[in-house]
């Protein structure tokens, strides 16, 4: 069962100061960390994106950029496989050709080369004839990377995201534009890769000789590209972000790139309605990174590139097709790793190991570590077999967290028996060579976790913005809510709870029944709440039952009718409270 914690209340003095505001949504304000007058008055009404020459090195990267273009020599884009990585890769790419640069682009293979710049890859790109490397979401810890690519007669220019290393003395000895460089001047730390590389496309564009109209309409060409590497890459949804996003979904709303349009309709995404920040996440984002969990990021790239209707119809069905393959593998692997595990009696950390014959798909062993984390409340780590090096077997894992438990800070502590490692605390990657070195690693992480972490005190939580009377969870709360859209992260879908409900019906919906709504009431308020895909999970319960709800708050639209419905988060017996 989880935990339900309910955040503080706003404190009256908060109210009383924005009496214009909703107190629904000013809670929800105060949640996010936005108390101040000029915060508040930014979220709901987002500035426009800041100069992207306050990044120290832009204007030497733009100088330098331009006098590669002007003297004809070969860019290279080297990009990543992830959705940020792809879309990053496209809208630099894309914007180097108008400029008419001879600009390519490189994007190295997940399994095979693994992330950020690779020596053999800077070699074949300068015996193409590179000149200048631009890289995009990644390359920050790259410094022997970087300083081979300079002794292959290569110029090179880093924009990234990602953390910097501890001691500034290993960060790569060219130009670096990353906003999570605290002693950069760039004012907002929490920028994507996309949104890093759309800053360096901003500032070549203010740099170019086309008239005003042309650089507005290519930087606003990139904006659907930069909203979907943003919400896909789960960054701070506030600030910035928050202004990219919402021009972002204006533009892909208006179905611009064909193979988007493919995409959503391959995918049956949005059957019409408005694309919003969750369709991203949920449904278009794991398509764009099924190109390169079950093949390579090329396809994604492709498909977000191509503007002939054929190509775009093959790509996306290519990537839907690979995506519900990706479903199903995930689904296998999970099913074997539960049988590793005592449910009733997990340990501290579950490290999963696939057997002698089996072959893990190392593209999706990351998600079938957060279903299990998930479900298990447990740092897990799924551990696979991918080769064999001088006569011992090579083993990749990815892992994710809890919050209880710093996931990276206990795998350095096990770095000696690691070959390569990286993540932060909540998730992670590594690998390593030899069963001594993966028996050892995992006793030393083993050991971490009996040191850390107290299994009474293991239980998932479940946060929530505040509890409400079920009256209050009506038609005006839902299209008040609106206001706080895009949700990700840092400004999550609000959450709500309402306590000793009665259910007065319940009906089952679906071809297989597999959906189940239950009618419920307090008072006078009666309200429908749905759980989509858990009419099993529910079905115990009974008409009279008394039930909490955490929930959230949504708009029904049908027929013409416009109502109030609650999305069902969980469900407990009244009373039920730890």
């Amino acid at each position: 069962m989880k935990i339900w914690q309910v955040s503080p209340s706003a404190g009256p003095e908060f109210l009383a100061a924005h009496p214009d505001i909703n107190p629904a949504l000013l809670q929800l304000l105060y949640n996010r960390g936005l108390t101040g007058a000029a915060d508040i008055a930014d979220f709901f009404n987002p500035p426009a994106p800041h100069d992207p020459f306050l990044f120290r090195n832009m204007a030497a990267a733009v100088d330098l950029i331009i006098k590669h273009i002007k003297a004809g020599d070969k860019i290279v884009v080297y990009g990543d496989y992830d959705a940020d990585g792809v879309t990053a890769s496209v809208i630099l790419w894309e914007t180097l050709n108008i400029l008419h640069a001879a600009a390519d682009v490189y994007m190295p293979d997940r399994v095979s080369e693994g992330y950020g710049l690779n020596k053999p890859a800077l070699k074949i790109l300068a015996e193409q004839g590179a000149k200048l490397i631009i890289t995009v979401d990644n390359g920050t810890r790259n410094q022997s990377e970087a300083a081979y690519a300079k002794e292959l007669g290569m110029d090179i220019i880093i924009t990234d995201h990602h953390s910097l290393p501890e001691d500034r003395a290993e960060l790569p000895d060219c130009l670096l534009i990353n906003p999570a460089d605290a002693e950069d001047a760039y004012p907002w730390r929490y920028l994507a890769g996309v949104g890093v590389s759309f800053k360096l496309v901003s500032a070549l564009l203010a740099k170019s000789s086309l008239d005003d109209k042309q650089k507005r309409l290519i930087a606003e060409k990139c904006l659907d590209l930069v909203a979907i590497g943003t919400v896909a890459d789960m960054v701070n949804i506030l600030g910035e972000n928050r202004t990219l996003v919402q021009r972002g979904l204006a533009v892909l709303n208006s179905g611009r790139r064909p193979g988007l349009q493919e995409l959503i309709k391959a995918a049956k995404i949005n059957n019409g309605r408005t694309l919003e920040a969750w369709n991203i996440g949920w449904q278009i984002g794991p398509r764009l990174n099924a190109a390169s969990r079950l093949g390579h990021a090329n396809s994604a790239f492709s498909l977000l590139t191509t503007t002939a209707p054929d190509e775009a119809k093959r790509f996306a069905e290519e990537l839907n097709q690979r995506n519900a393959r990706r479903q199903e593998i995930t689904a296998e692997i999970t099913a074997a790793v539960e049988k590793q595990i005592d449910s009733a009696n997990p340990p501290l950390v579950i490290v999963a190991l696939a057997g002698a014959e089996d072959v893990w798909n190392e593209g999706v062993i990351g998600l079938v570590a957060g279903r299990i984390a998930e479900k298990y409340y447990r740092p897990t780590l799924i551990v696979t077999r991918v080769a064999e090096k001088d006569g011992q077997v090579v083993f990749k894992a990815s892992g994710r967290s809890v919050a209880e438990f710093n996931l990276i800070a206990a795998v350095e502590e096990g770095a000696a028996f690691l070959d390569k490692y990286g993540g932060h605390p909540m998730a992670c990657g590594f690998s390593l060579i030899g069963d001594d070195n993966l028996a050892a690693f995992r006793k030393k992480i083993l050991a971490e976790a009996e040191r850390q972490l107290d299994p009474a005190s293991l239980h998932p939580k479940l946060s929530l913005d505040s509890v409400l009377p079920l009256a209050d969870a009506n038609l005006n709360l839902a299209d008040a809510l609106n206001a706080l859209a895009p949700y990700g992260q840092n400004n999550p879908q609000p959450r709500f709870a309402s306590y000793d409900l009665h259910v007065d019906d319940i009906v089952t919906m679906g071809a297989d029944k597999q959906h189940i709504k239950f009618r419920l009431s307090s008072g006078a308020a009666s309200v429908w709440a749905l759980a989509f895909g858990a009419a099993v999970t529910h079905q115990s319960l009974q008409i009279g039952d008394r039930v909490d709800l955490a929930y959230h708050l949504e708009v029904n639209e049908f027929n013409g009718r416009r109502e109030a419905q609650l999305k069902i988060v969980d469900l407990r017996s009244s009373g039920a409270k730890i």
